[in-house]
């Protein structure tokens, strides 16, 4: 150890180097203590990243899991509209917006509907008469043949749009039933401080085991919010998609949140409680009209069985005295 120390240092020299070693890194603590940091760098490129990733899963195909097609049936349906090119017809956009409310909104399911409208009626039609006229099973007159034919093309003519219709009509009342909970937590994040996007996808996934059609839609406006130029345009595509008036009605304090600057926590808890009010409403609405609904089943069913059971044995007694005076 000694001989790595030179001959002519001393004591007092070893003390002025720890000095100087120690006055360096109290100078650089200091200096990175009071040297203001820039993280908007690698916040930015995180952000991109992940809006390039939103992007990818906005855009891939989203298909619903049970209704699947396979890529075989989905390229003929595409290769007959394309050949008719009833995708560039009049009724695409009303089509659409149809699938969008049922919750279809994948491309092929666009093709699967136009395909359907085109060849259920003319299918059907030619069974239709092969049955009725060709083989007269129910031997019917001619004009009755004709009409159960008509009657058979235009049933499966609006088949796809009832069926969407009652799928709309599924859809949006599990909406209904599920938005309250839904704005109450978006109170408690707006509450903690999260921002809209942030708040939509946390509900999102809170609420999806609950009520996945609303998760889904939210999930939805949330990744629109973060890549849409015009975040208003991402709330009203959740209006289009949906078509609820109480939808709409949280877009528009939504629109108002953004442009005004109004606390959100407060106008989401207002529209809460009112849409957790119109839910008892019409619950108890429907509690109401339960006696005069169960008048007739009591009459048709519990009334007969009732006097029966009363007057039965009065009346077999009266036959019976009356029998005895002959």
């Amino acid at each position: 150890m000694n001989a790595l120390i030179p001959p002519d240092f001393r004591i007092e020299d070893v003390i002025v180097v720890m000095t100087a070693i120690s006055t360096f890194l109290v100078i650089l603590a200091v200096w990175r203590t009071f040297l203001v940091r820039n993280p908007m760098g690698p916040r930015l490129k995180a952000l991109a990243r992940r809006r390039q990733g939103l992007r990818d899963e906005m855009l891939q195909t989203r298909r619903r899991s049970a209704g699947e097609l396979n890529a075989e049936h989905v390229n003929f349906m595409r290769s007959v509209v394309d050949r008719f090119s009833l995708m560039r017809s009049s009724v695409t956009d009303t089509a659409t917006l149809k699938l969008e409310n049922a919750g279809w909104r994948s491309r092929d399911a666009l093709v699967a509907y136009l395909f359907l409208k085109f060849v259920l009626p003319m299918a059907t039609g030619a069974g239709a008469l092969l049955f009725f006229h060709g083989l007269n099973v129910y031997n019917m007159e001619p004009l009755t043949r004709t009409f159960c034919s008509l009657v058979v093309v235009v049933l499966f003519a609006y088949a796809p749009d009832i069926y969407i219709r009652n799928m709309t009509d599924k859809r949006r009342t599990a909406m209904q039933k599920g938005l309250p909970d839904g704005l109450d937590l978006m109170v408690i994040c707006a509450e903690a401080g999260l921002s809209l996007d942030a708040s939509l996808a946390r509900v999102s996934r809170e609420i999806g085991p609950a009520h996945p059609e609303l998760a889904d839609e939210l999930g939805l406006t949330s990744v629109e919010l973060g890549f849409l130029p015009e975040r208003s345009k991402a709330l009203d595509n959740l209006a289009r998609r949906t078509g609820l008036a109480s939808i709409r009605g949280l877009v528009n304090t939504l629109t108002q949140t953004e442009k005004y600057g109004t606390p959100l926590s407060n106008s989401l808890r207002v529209l809460s409680t009112e849409f957790r009010n119109e839910r008892m409403l019409k619950a108890e609405a429907k509690a109401a009209r339960l006696p005069a609904i169960l008048t007739v089943p009591m009459i048709v069913f519990i009334m007969p069985a009732l006097f029966v059971v009363l007057l039965g044995t009065a009346i077999i007694r009266t036959i019976d005295g009356l029998g005895g005076l002959r």
